[in-house]
C-alpha cells in the first residue's frame, strides 16, 4: 500500500508543478522553464518536507515553482492563472481516471490495509482499482488543500487577481501571516483533535469525489 500511495504522490505532485510551468512559460515567464521545470520528471518536482507532510499528514506541497510576476501577461490576472493551473490540473486528473470506475471498469475501493495475497487473488483489475482510487483521492485532496486562501497555497495567489488595487498592500501585509495560520490551524488539529481542516475540506473533496466516480 505504501507503494501504491507513493506513485498516486509522485502522480498528483508532478503534475501540479508541471502544470505551474506550463501556464507560467506560456504567459510569457520562462523562468521555472530555464530551471529544468518544464519536464514531468517527478525528481524534478517534490520537496522533501511536502512529500513527507503528505505521507504522515495527508496533505502537503511539492517543490514550488519559481514565477516572476513581471514577466507574465496580463499582470494579476496572469498571477491567478498561473496559481489556479496546478488544482485544476489534479481536478483533471482525478475526473479522468474517474471513467473507467463511472463505467463499471474497474471499483472504487476506498482506504484499507490490503496484504500481497489480497492484492494478487483480487486479479489485475483489483490492483487497479486500487491504485486509481489513491490517485483520484490524492488529485482531489491536493486540489483543494491547495485552494485555501493562504499563503503559501495556489489560493492566495489565485484570489490576488481579484482584489481592488487600493486594496493589493492590505492583502499582501495579511498573507504574510498565511504561513503561521496555517501552521497554527494544523498543529491545534493534531494538539487537540479539532479536525478544522477535515471538518472544512472533507466535505468538499467527498462531494468531487461522489461527482466524479458516479
Amino acid at each position: 500500500m505504501m507503494a501504491f500511495w507513493a506513485v498516486a504522490l509522485v502522480v498528483a505532485i508532478t503534475i501540479h508543478e508541471f502544470s505551474h510551468t506550463v501556464v507560467a512559460t506560456g504567459l510569457g515567464d520562462t523562468t521555472a522553464k530555464c530551471l529544468g521545470r518544464l519536464t514531468l520528471n517527478p525528481l524534478k518536482h517534490l520537496d522533501p518536507s511536502g512529500t513527507a507532510m503528505i505521507l504522515l499528514a495527508g496533505f502537503g506541497w511539492g517543490k514550488p515553482v519559481p514565477v516572476n510576476p513581471h514577466r507574465l501577461a496580463h499582470g494579476a490576472t496572469g498571477t491567478s492563472l498561473v496559481a489556479a493551473a496546478g488544482p485544476i490540473s489534479n481536478l483533471s486528473v482525478a475526473f479522468v481516471l474517474a471513467i473507467p470506475i463511472k463505467v463499471g471498469i474497474l471499483d472504487y475501493t476506498g482506504f484499507g490495509i490490503y496484504g500481497i495475497s489480497e492484492l494478487i487473488n483480487g486479479g489485475i483489475l483489483n490492483v487497479f482499482s486500487i491504485l486509481f482510487t489513491l490517485i483520484i483521492t490524492l488529485n482531489l485532496l491536493l486540489a483543494v488543500f491547495n485552494l485555501i486562501p493562504l499563503a503559501p497555497l495556489d489560493g492566495s495567489r489565485i484570489l490576488e487577481g481579484f482584489i481592488p488595487r487600493q486594496h493589493s498592500a492590505s492583502y499582501a501585509r495579511l498573507q504574510q501571516y498565511g504561513p503561521v495560520i496555517l501552521i497554527g490551524v494544523i498543529m491545534l488539529d493534531y494538539a487537540v483533535g479539532l479536525g478544522i481542516l477535515r471538518t472544512v475540506l472533507g466535505p468538499v473533496i467527498g462531494g468531487l469525489t461522489a461527482i466524479a466516480i458516479g
